[in-house]
């Protein structure tokens, strides 16, 4: 699978339909055109998954020790809501209607493309977390990227 990039604003007809922008489905393989999964993200969004995508990340959190506590309260949190969706002859897909509650979302989304999946934002809640942009960015990138970091303390003998 190809990794996936762009910011796409949709609109929601009456029913919670979005059509899938051609930018999108381009980068996508022939097979994860149809099919995807949506679930709630980790902030107030919608997380939407090409179902082979989804497929790996399900068998990744089942291959999590279900014995241990935290591992089934996030199995229980990331799963809640999960929902398969399938494009229509328009080339549109249908948002369960507990998820654009969950997501605040109205008439106007914004699909934000990346990594292998696409966010869905109500897109005043996105213009406004996208609007306050930290103040040294530079300084997030090197927290987030410094690679050294995680090599601390396994220094190796020369």
């Amino acid at each position: 699978m190809s990794y996936l990039l762009g910011e796409y604003k949709c609109r929601l007809d009456s029913k919670g339909r979005f059509v899938l922008p051609a930018g999108i489905k381009r980068q996508l393989s022939a097979k994860d055109r149809e099919n995807f999964v949506v679930n709630r993200g980790f902030e107030k969004n919608l997380t939407l998954y090409p179902d082979s995508e989804w497929k790996q990340i399900t068998n990744e959190i089942n291959s999590l020790n279900l014995y241990n506590k935290k591992n089934r309260e996030f199995a229980r949190y990331f799963f809640r809501g999960a929902t398969e969706l399938t494009t229509d002859s328009s080339n549109r897909l249908l948002l369960p209607k507990s998820l654009i509650d969950y997501a605040d979302i109205e008439k106007e989304i914004v699909l934000f493309a990346y990594g292998q999946r696409i966010e869905i934002w109500a897109k005043n809640v996105y213009e406004e977390m996208m609007g306050s942009e930290p103040d040294d960015f530079a300084s997030l990138a090197e927290d987030v990227m410094d690679k050294s970091k995680t090599n601390k303390g396994h220094d190796t003998l020369s």
